[in-house]
């Protein structure tokens, strides 16, 4: 399993295609967040995502039709397709040092697989998080 790279980057697209994005350098890190905002986002239990460095994020299509949510006192951006609405990127996206990418909007492996989960204090009620042997915080990991 490897990572994205200058000469084989992984790409990542909404469900119109309209947006296309690629990512350049390996993943810093990935996790399943089960905080509100992004269990709202995702419509799931859990946000899988994973973060790289601003400079390997290019968007290659669909800049325009790209809304970002900020949530009002700060936190985390949520960037999606206007047309189709997929949860795309967000974190501190586009101005910050990283991008939080939805691993469910790659097209490619990423080489990378959820390594911990956040939030769990603040899971859904009818969420039964899996044994699966990650470590889990009640809040964000620092």
């Amino acid at each position: 399993m490897s990572g994205p790279s200058a000469s084989h980057p992984v790409r990542g697209s909404c469900v119109c295609g309209r947006v296309r994005f690629e990512l350049t350098a390996p993943f810093l890190r990935a996790n399943y967040c089960h905080c509100s905002r992004c269990r709202k986002h995702s419509g799931s239990s859990a946000s899988a995502q994973g973060r790289v460095p601003r400079e390997a994020f290019r968007l290659l299509s669909g800049a325009d039709l790209v809304e970002t949510y900020r949530p009002p006192g700060g936190g985390m951006a949520k960037a999606f397709c206007r047309v189709c609405g997929s949860s795309l990127f967000g974190g501190t996206w586009p101005e910050g040092p990283e991008v939080s990418i939805r691993l469910g909007s790659l097209d490619d492996d990423p080489g990378i697989r959820p390594q911990f989960h956040t939030f769990v204090a603040s899971k859904a009620v009818w969420d039964d998080i899996p044994d699966d042997g990650l470590e889990r915080f009640d809040a964000q990991k620092r």
